[in-house]
């Protein structure tokens, strides 16, 4: 953990630079460790096909981004990672929000260990 998930609206695929927005959230959270471990780090993004914003009368867009942790971390540094990875999101679509109806948004999804199974390697590379 963490995982990542931005979904985003496919009318917005030329101009969104998604690839580049997955290498600033890993940024960010690499930033964190070892509040996050670095081998946990997952993120992805869906295009959307299928959505309406709206009324639907209008070309909106959107981009939603979910950050998904295990339980375990402060308030304070939940909080500082959302405002972060927020403020990072707003920047990186800045340019695109100044030109056209988008919604940005990004929840939080904590959960328990219990009910969450694991096999990763890729932890033993980021030991010291």
């Amino acid at each position: 953990m963490p995982h990542i998930i931005v979904e985003y609206t496919d009318n917005i695929k030329n101009k969104a630079r998604i690839p580049e927005l997955l290498e600033k959230i890993n940024g960010v959270l690499i930033s964190k460790s070892p509040l996050f471990p670095i081998g946990g780090i997952r993120s992805r993004a869906i295009e959307l096909h299928d959505y309406r914003v709206a009324d639907g009368k209008e070309d909106d867009a959107f981009v939603h981004i979910t950050l998904k942790i295990g339980a375990g971390r402060s308030v304070e540094d939940k909080n500082a990672v959302c405002d972060e990875l927020f403020e990072m999101t707003k920047d990186h679509f800045a340019e695109l929000f100044s030109k056209r109806y988008l919604a940005l948004s990004m929840e939080l999804f904590e959960f328990n260990e219990a009910g969450t199974y694991k096999h990763n390697n890729i932890h033993q590379r980021f030991k010291k």
